[in-house]
């Protein structure tokens, strides 16, 4: 399967795909750790992708996206952004909004 597909197949077959470097369970940098904090905070249910497996994988998601950095947060098949946007977006209380919009259940505490 070329790497076009599989991330398609992920990006659709997900509710919540996060293409990190690490795992969710050990992020392995700062950006991408600040990425599962928030998730993580707000109860969502994700799938973390670790892009340091495979340098198809990295390159892949960059030119997928034409974002040029990683984590890249995806919901239900649509691009959110990266760390800096995710980050601003649940600090103004947009990304629990957009979430909610999108069907995907949050922590009760999380609610907005």
């Amino acid at each position: 399967m070329a790497i076009e597909q599989f991330i398609e197949n992920e990006v659709q077959n997900n509710d919540v795909v996060l293409f990190m470097k690490g795992t969710p369970q050990f992020p392995m940098c700062g950006f991408s750790g600040q990425v599962v904090q928030i998730l993580d905070h707000l109860g969502v249910a994700y799938k973390g992708l670790n892009v340091l497996e495979s340098d198809e994988l990295r390159n892949g998601i960059k030119a997928y996206s034409n974002w040029p950095t990683i984590p890249q947060l995806y919901v239900k098949g649509e691009f959110v952004g990266g760390c800096d946007i995710v980050r601003e977006m649940f600090q103004a209380g947009e990304l629990q909004q957009a979430l909610k919009d999108k069907g995907i259940a949050l922590r009760a505490s999380a609610e907005i």
